[in-house]
């Protein structure tokens, strides 16, 4: 019941931890130019960066609270080390996927837009938060097991035999 229990806490925990990550996006990243036109709404400025750069802020805002989350399990998983493991894996996918939903649903922060001139009477509004690069969905779960994985290594092997010199004799 125990390799159950440090499974779903782990989840659990980083899940409820997507929603603060998706506030924080929402309030520090850019949103991009839209145009008001007839034919409705279009991307005011071509060469915007802002899609861009609302990916990479997803990526930060992800990243930072998965370094920190496997550092807390690896230091509080004694003995349950394998359902942490698989625990960060799946809470940080749950997480990743919480925090654009958060994210693009709720809009704080002042919202600003710069443009070039597109011309007289034509109204620039910033557009929706989104995600346009999904490959960086995978920021938290692959950081977190990653980072996770390093320091399990990084204990396995200086606890590990092998590691002594061939002629070192062990002291009884």
């Amino acid at each position: 019941m125990g390799h159950v229990r440090a499974f779903a806490v782990t989840v659990l925990a980083l899940a409820v931890l997507g929603v603060p990550a998706g506030l924080v996006w929402s309030l520090i990243a850019p949103r991009a130019p839209y145009a008001i036109t007839g034919d409705g709404p279009v991307l005011a400025d071509p060469s915007t960066q802002t899609l861009i750069a609302a990916d990479g802020w997803y990526a930060v805002v992800t990243g930072v609270p998965a370094l920190a989350c496997a550092v807390v399990a690896w230091n509080l998983a004694r003995t349950r080390r394998l359902e942490v493991l698989l625990g960060l894996a799946a809470g940080g996918g749950i997480a990743a996927f919480v925090t654009l939903w958060v994210g693009t649903t709720f809009t704080l922060g002042t919202v600003t837009v710069e443009a070039q001139a597109i011309g007289p009477g034509v109204k620039v509004v910033a557009g929706a938060l989104e995600l346009t690069a999904k490959g960086v969905l995978v920021t938290w779960p692959l950081l977190a097991v990653g980072l996770y994985g390093t320091m399990e290594a990084i204990v396995a092997y200086r606890e590990s035999p092998l590691r002594r010199p061939y002629g070192e004799i062990e002291r009884l």
